[in-house]
């Protein structure tokens, strides 16, 4: 496998990584409303969905040759996706919550 294949490689593992830990986060968000045998077979089919995604799209990048690296990529991405997802939230959260006190003090003037 050249060099360039590679590179794309790890850039789509890390990338995949990031998608796949906000899907993550939606998918835990969304089971929580539902009967415990949905919450399994809801999460089995998106574990299931979300790797053949992988191998799908990775056979088409280098032929579906995998390396621990592809792997390592792919878990730094979701780790980097999970903190930065979070943060990102707290801060939307925040900026709201601010919006929504000075539109409240402005109506009582």
């Amino acid at each position: 496998m050249d060099l360039k294949t590679q590179i794309l490689s790890l850039i789509f593992s890390f990338v995949f990584g990031i998608l796949f830990s906000i899907g993550t986060n939606l998918n835990y968000r969304f089971i929580f409303c539902k009967r415990k045998l949905f919450q399994i077979i809801i999460t089995f089919i998106y574990i299931i969905d979300a790797t053949l995604l992988y191998f799908l799209i990775l056979k088409k990048i280098n032929e579906g040759v995998i390396h621990s690296y592809f792997l390592f990529a792919t878990a730094i991405g979701f780790f980097l996706g999970f903190v930065k997802l979070s943060n990102y939230i707290n801060w939307v959260k925040k900026k709201v919550k601010k919006c929504v006190k000075m539109s409240n003090k402005q109506k009582k003037k």
